[in-house]
């Protein structure tokens, strides 16, 4: 499907959608709540939150701009993620808000949303397989070569296209292994025969044309047969590892890494969420905390209620990072790490390390955006002009902002380093949390953090 046939229907879903939003509302208020919506202010406000919490939620759930779209599970998946984070908005609101609406009226709502986005999808995946079949929108296609790209092209159209029917595989037997997966038709001299006797529309050549001359007389052969003929670069050539594929009008540009918070309005969908959590933090949490805490530490021990200490951020850029004191003052804060049964831990800061209590403060860096709520953590300079020495990719987890908890935290890589292994699986997991960004990720390691500090992690000291 080309891009613009792309955007089309992609438009006529998500009018469609807020068309339905917009009718579940008129209907429950007609019929649930019997009231006259076009005097009342209450309704109107509802009304308006109800539509921007979906909309916000279409943004950073990227709903209609899956690749797999027409997957009816990828695409009901991510409908249910929209739904649920449009639910934690409104819930917000009504939170906030002192609303005038029954409880009947706001289950009503969501509950009638909820069922009619369902049958939307189970609709529209009813509709894309009937069109396929009536008017023959699937086309048949070979592919030339065996290779990790052509097999990667036989995964993508066997498991995730609609409209695609992969109706033979070309290859010569010299080089071809057994593989199942990947049904040898005949060799490259058959593929000409085998398309013209069974309408094939496409064919896909991975075969490079430097090192197959002939492949240029076939292209020739197949366009006079109004067949298609397309060449899928290796650009492994080029670069001897796994590289991603972008493109800038329509030159292929290749990267080392997928890094999602490149894109400009990732960044953004980070950022307000930061700001919205570390604010509701602050506001609900730190403002009776802070006091309570303060005094605490200030009975257990001598010296400041915070501990200020210089780590490094995005881009190695040095920030002040704050925490609540948890050691007692000393001369090695700054070259030493914690350590487990460390007799600088004070007994209120064994607790609060336990709980993470100490960390809270650093809401106020991701307020002032030094760090994010999710991300590696930061380390002191002392630790990054170390490690940067014992492990190369170390400096790669710096290209995204700190955070206070993080995908190695979660996954049990936290706390004292002791061999050089513990630093490489921790920076790992830093790395593949850079280049798999979502979200929804986010939030997953947040609740995940969460059920740590209740349940208790053995290696928070």
């Amino acid at each position: 499907m080309n891009k613009l046939s792309y955007l089309f229907y992609r438009s006529i879903l998500w009018v469609w959608d807020l068309f339905s939003l917009n009718l579940v509302l008129v209907i429950v208020s007609l019929f649930v709540e019997r009231a006259d919506i076009s005097q009342t202010t209450e309704y109107h406000v509802f009304f308006a939150i109800i539509n921007l919490a979906w909309i916000a939620s279409v943004h950073f759930t990227s709903l209609y701009l899956s690749k797999n779209w027409l997957d009816f599970e990828t695409f009901f998946k991510g409908t249910v993620k929209c739904y649920l984070l449009t639910l934690v908005f409104l819930l917000l609101f009504i939170f906030l808000y002192r609303y005038s609406y029954s409880r009947l009226y706001i289950l009503s709502v969501i509950v009638g949303f909820g069922s009619i986005l369902a049958f939307n999808r189970i609709f529209f995946n009813l509709l894309v397989l009937s069109l396929r079949d009536k008017f023959k929108l699937q086309k048949n296609v070979v592919i030339l070569g065996y290779n990790e790209i052509s097999r990667g092209l036989m995964k993508y159209f066997k498991e995730e296209s609609k409209f695609v029917n992969v109706a033979g595989c070309f290859e010569d037997k010299e080089r071809m292994s057994a593989d199942q997966d990947f049904p040898l038709t005949g060799g490259l001299k058959d593929c000409m025969t085998f398309v013209k006797e069974n309408n094939v529309t496409e064919i896909y050549s991975t075969l490079a044309p430097e090192h197959f001359p002939d492949l240029y007389d076939l292209a020739k052969e197949a366009e006079k047969e109004f067949i298609h003929f397309k060449f899928v670069p290796d650009y492994k050539i080029f670069v001897n590892r796994q590289i991603y594929v972008d493109f800038i009008d329509n030159i292929p540009v290749l990267s080392l890494r997928n890094e999602p918070l490149e894109d400009t309005g990732n960044r953004l969908k980070k950022r307000f969420f930061d700001i919205i959590f570390s604010a509701f933090v602050i506001i609900f949490l730190l403002s009776w905390l802070i006091p309570l805490i303060a005094l605490l530490i200030k009975l257990d021990s001598r010296g400041p209620v915070f501990f200020r200490q210089l780590r490094s951020g995005k881009n190695n850029q040095p920030f002040m990072c704050i925490k609540f004191r948890s050691l007692r003052v000393n001369d090695e804060a700054n070259v030493k790490q914690v350590t487990r049964n460390d007799s600088r831990i004070t007994r209120l800061g064994r607790i609060m390390r336990k709980t993470n209590i100490d960390e809270l403060p650093q809401f106020f860096n991701v307020f002032l955006g030094d760090m994010s709520v999710v991300g590696p953590r930061p380390h002191m300079l002392k630790h990054t002009e170390d490690f940067s020495s014992l492990y190369k990719q170390y400096m790669i987890r710096h290209f995204v902002k700190p955070g206070l908890t993080g995908w190695a935290q979660v996954n049990g890589f936290r706390g004292e380093i002791t061999d050089n292994t513990l630093l490489q699986k921790r920076i790992e997991f830093d790395i593949w949390y850079m280049e798999n960004w979502t979200l929804f990720l986010d939030m997953r390691i947040i609740l995940m953090t969460a059920f740590l500090s209740i349940k208790g992690d053995k290696n928070a000291f």
